[in-house]
């Protein structure tokens, strides 16, 4: 392995049951292990290798979302409801009319911000819970773009003592962990907002430091093709 660039990501035969062929689980860095990374499902493992055997929650990468339940129903045409008048001769009895079932009032919209509980301490909010559904059936949105002329490029790392041998970081390795800062980020903010037990108060103090936090990351900008996905933080941080 290249001491100066990471080792190409982990491939799997198709047929192993390992939890690098599920969607749960993604590579984010190396170590003695080679490619380690989370699983979105039991983030309390922490970071193991896609070696690892696979669990209950395992769903294949690849394998296509089966078609919603439903939605058969919802293309069938609708029954034509006669409107002629019924004629009653003398001495039948009038017919019964059907009952008409009226369309069930629609609940509330709910809370993407609600806390929802999944047993033990595991604990996410709506939003989070609906992503990973997305993710788990491959509807996952594509990783923000990286500017076309960094593509390729390496960050050099020197230090002071000119006898001492600097460093290469290739950039593509150093924009995605920077897009994983900006999604725990995200991921921190739901949490706030939908956390119980804090009041308002509380909750916008945390988020005034996760805003200095977007602010501190705003030198990585440069690094984003598209505006709409580069940090933004409060007027006058660094």
């Amino acid at each position: 392995m290249d001491a100066q660039s990471p080792p190409p990501l982990p491939t799997f035969r198709p047929d192993e049951k390992v939890c690098g062929n599920c969607k749960l689980w993604s590579p984010y860095e190396v170590d003695h292990r080679g490619w380690v990374g989370p699983c979105r499902v039991q983030p309390q493992r922490g970071l193991f290798p896609g070696t690892a055997p696979i669990c209950d929650a395992f769903a294949r990468r690849g394998v296509p979302t089966p078609e919603k339940r439903g939605e058969a129903q919802a293309t069938r045409p609708r029954p034509v409801r006669s409107v002629a008048p019924v004629v009653v001769r003398q001495g039948e009895e009038r017919p019964q009319p059907r009952p008409v079932h009226l369309p069930t009032r629609s609940q509330p919209t709910r809370d993407p911000n609600e806390v929802v509980d999944l047993g033990g301490e595991l604990t996410m909010t709506r939003d989070e819970l609906m992503e990973l559904f997305r993710e788990a059936s491959g509807e996952t949105a594509e990783p923000p773009p990286m500017a076309a002329k960094w593509q390729g490029g390496v960050v050099q790392i020197l230090p002071g003592n000119k006898e001492l041998q600097g460093k290469e970081v290739p950039v593509d390795s150093l924009f995605h962990k920077v897009v994983m800062i900006r999604d725990r980020l995200r991921t921190l903010e739901q949490k706030i907002n939908g956390h119980p037990k804090l009041t308002d108060a509380e909750k916008v103090e945390i988020q005034h430091y996760v805003t200095r936090c977007y602010g501190s990351l705003t030198s990585f900008n440069l690094l984003f093709r598209d505006k709409d996905d580069q940090f933004i933080g409060q007027k006058g941080d660094d």
